[in-house]
């Protein structure tokens, strides 16, 4: 009976031990699961929390991408209000400065000579006859533009800047694309040029040197040009057009690298065409801050007179001479509106209150380019790289 009693007491003192031991792991994971749970009610309170604050960011951020988009509406919609006022008061500005055009500043002439200058003290000593012998030896015209009539905006070919202009005793045109280089593109006519698909279609002209700058001009079947190749002396060229061969060639009095008009310095000079001829515009120096204009022979391109137009070169972007008058055309260096500032007039017949003050109607730059047709009293210009035509409203000077 002993051994039995001690088996029976030692198996109960087992089982009491391993009661205490499950009783004590239970204790324990209850209190781990206790402490997860915890944990977990904390994490999810704190992602209602940033639940409930990302909800009210989302409505903030909506609330007030709404009022920008409102504020966008209403600025844009005042913007477009702005601009209809603007072209309004452009087209305004344009009526008024047609009708009354304030009064640009009409600088007499300085006729310069290697000899002597020729000022205003001595004109007023210069007798009557003599006076009327001069104004009939440089010019026998006795007209100025009033306003621009229309624009006609042909086409869009080539690059920012070039040039275009047609011959005055013929129907063909001539356009130079780029700044420089050897070929010249002819077209039959304004109308060929206008229908056709870039240069296709013209005559492809290739010069024996390249021309500089877009100051070519055409006249009588004949192109001249402005030459100036690297570290070489600046050359103005006859070029036969029918023929294809150079006529007559003619050092330019200038220093190098200078350039005519500052807000299109790839202009070392500009030629030009009216009633009277052949002109040359150009400045002696680079520090030179006023325009010089020559009046040349088309024939043996000898220089006939010469002028300091006092026409500043500061902004000036491209200028043209109709009757004898040159007329500069301004600009900023932020394209705004074009605008002829100084009137030059070579025979001193221009009264300043009649010197117009013309404006061009706002385009798309500046002019690279203004070439002037005395037949049609038209202005060809090549404004960011389109065609442009302006017709040109005439009048007689008052001292005629």
């Amino acid at each position: 009976m002993k051994p039995l009693f001690v088996l029976l007491v030692s198996c109960a003192w087992t089982l009491i031990g391993a009661q205490n031991y499950y009783q004590a792991l239970m204790d324990y994971l209850e209190n781990r699961l206790l402490a997860i749970e915890d944990r977990m009610q904390l994490w999810h309170e704190q992602a209602h929390q940033y639940r409930t604050e990302m909800l009210d960011f989302k409505k903030l951020t909506s609330e007030a991408m709404t009022g920008i988009k409102n504020d966008h509406s209403m600025m844009f919609k005042d913007l477009k209000g702005a601009s209809a006022r603007v072209d309004l008061v452009e087209t305004e500005m344009d009526y008024v400065e047609t009708q009354n055009s304030p009064r640009a500043c009409a600088n007499n002439a300085e006729k310069v000579l290697e000899q002597e200058a020729w000022g205003l003290q001595e004109r007023d000593e210069v007798e009557e006859e003599d006076w009327e012998e001069l104004q009939s030896r440089v010019s026998d015209c006795v007209e100025i533009i009033s306003g621009i009539r229309s624009v006609k905006i042909l086409k869009r070919i080539g690059s920012p800047k070039g040039m275009w202009t047609r011959d005055p005793k013929s129907s063909k045109l001539y356009v130079f694309n780029g700044t420089s280089g050897d070929t010249v593109y002819e077209f039959k006519s304004v109308r060929d040029f206008s229908t056709s698909l870039g240069v296709a279609g013209s005559r492809m002209i290739h010069l024996p040197s390249k021309w500089t700058g877009p100051g070519s001009a055409v006249y009588n079947g004949y192109l001249y040009y402005i030459n100036q190749e690297t570290d070489a002396d600046v050359q103005v060229v006859k070029f036969d057009l029918m023929s294809g061969s150079v006529t007559d060639t003619a050092m330019f009095p200038m220093e190098r690298h200078a350039s005519l008009y500052t807000l299109n310095p790839e202009t070392v000079a500009d030629l030009a065409v009216d009633d009277e001829g052949l002109w040359l515009l150009f400045t002696p120096t680079d520090s030179e801050p006023n325009i010089s204009l020559a009046k040349m022979d088309t024939s043996t391109l000898d220089i006939e007179q010469i002028w300091d137009t006092q026409c500043p070169r500061g902004n000036a972007e491209a200028a043209f001479v109709v009757c004898g008058t040159v007329y500069v055309v301004y600009n900023t260096r932020m394209a705004s509106r074009s605008r002829v500032q100084c009137v030059f007039d070579v025979n001193d017949m221009m009264l300043t209150e009649e010197a117009p003050l013309l404006y061009f109607p706002r385009r798309y730059g500046a002019h690279a380019s203004l070439k002037y047709n005395p037949e049609e009293n038209q202005l060809y210009g090549w404004d960011d790289g389109y065609q442009i035509i302006y017709r040109l409203t005439i009048k007689t000077k008052l001292l005629a």
